[in-house]
């Protein structure tokens, strides 16, 4: 058998991302909030039934999250699961006006793959 050379590529740090998903953003914070959800019954010892019964969320969702099925949430819903379960959550935006600014002076020298210049 042939040794076959691999190429390694370093990823974004959203593999959501990496493998084209429209909404890799949004996916990636559901993913980052479940885990929370799940370190913190993980570090709690609590069973989904005991998680429930604490935050009044179905012992059903707890056993989705911990199965990575997500589907079903939006980001409000998991935020609020996990301040139910103690932990805050905080949200933190950056903004790219650098790749804006950018692309705007762009359009103005004659605009971006041959569009006519904006005023």
């Amino acid at each position: 058998m042939r040794e076959r050379r691999l190429k390694v590529v370093r990823g974004s740090g959203n593999v959501f991302r990496d493998f084209g998903d429209p909404n890799a953003e949004v996916l990636q914070l559901k993913a980052i909030l479940a885990a929370q959800i799940i370190k913190t019954l993980d570090r709690e010892q609590l069973t989904v039934r005991e998680a429930h019964a604490r935050t009044g969320v179905a012992a059903a969702d707890f056993s989705r999250i911990r199965n990575a099925d997500l589907a079903r949430f939006t980001v409000d819903r998991l935020m609020t699961i996990v301040m139910r379960l103690g932990s805050e959550v905080e949200v933190t935006f950056k903004s790219k006006r650098r790749a804006m600014r950018a692309r705007s002076a762009s359009t103005k020298r004659g605009g971006i793959d041959g569009l006519p210049r904006l005023t």
